[in-house]
């Protein structure tokens, strides 16, 4: 009922005592879930990792949101995209902060490129929101500059910022219907050619992803 309520709540203000509240909810969700440091994990190869789990319990530099252009977080309540979760245990503060930078940009974020902003409860430091590009019918040699861009946006606004270390979701699977293999090979090309000194983590949830990363990345 609590997510429900946080994703379809618009963005305004809150009162400081919901605020306490609800942070020391989320951080106590979280801590019972576990959190995954990068620490932890053992690299694939320099400065890539791959890592299946929830993003959201994920302790790193920043960990990338598969936003919509409107970039407010999605409404449905407890819908199962990352968008979703991402805005529900970071806390309402999120949908607000996004609020403010949408006002102050006038129009709805274009395809291919990102903001930041604060993770507020979630582990990790920040939060870097891109809109990956809709397939509709065969992918488009634009859809696929589109993704990849997503990824160099990305990785760029982190260098920018002093971030040293990037998780990645499945930047426009799932209902944004880019084919799981071709986006992972856009990914992992766009990540090595421009990563530089960031480590970046290839976060999957799906088994079926697990084994597209492994094979693509060389893992038995």
């Amino acid at each position: 009922m609590l997510r429900s309520l946080m994703n379809v709540r618009p963005p305004r203000p809150i009162g400081e005592d919901f605020l306490t509240a609800q942070d020391t909810y989320l951080q106590e969700e979280t801590a019972r879930k576990g959190v995954t440091d990068i620490s932890d994990l053992t690299p694939v190869e320099s400065g890539i990792y791959l890592w299946q789990g929830d993003i959201t319990t994920l302790k790193c530099g920043a960990i990338v949101n598969a936003a919509n252009s409107g970039m407010t977080g999605c409404y449905s309540p407890c819908h199962g995209c990352i968008d979703n979760a991402i805005h529900t245990f970071a806390g309402v503060q999120l949908r607000q902060k996004c609020a403010e930078i949408m006002a102050r940009q006038g129009h709805g974020e274009p395809t291919g490129h990102a903001k930041i902003t604060p993770a507020y409860n979630l582990p990790c430091d920040f939060i870097l929101h891109t809109v990956g590009p809709i397939v509709r019918g065969n992918v488009t040699e634009n859809d696929r500059e589109l993704l990849a861009s997503c990824y160099r946006e990305c990785l760029k606004i982190a260098q920018e910022n002093g971030i040293k270390s990037v998780a990645f979701c499945c930047i426009s699977t799932g209902v944004f219907h880019f084919p799981n293999e071709l986006a992972a090979e856009i990914a992992i090309k766009a990540v090595k050619e421009f990563k530089k000194n960031t480590e970046v983590i290839f976060n999957v949830f799906k088994d079926d992803d697990r084994r597209i990363y492994q094979k693509l990345l060389g893992q038995n």
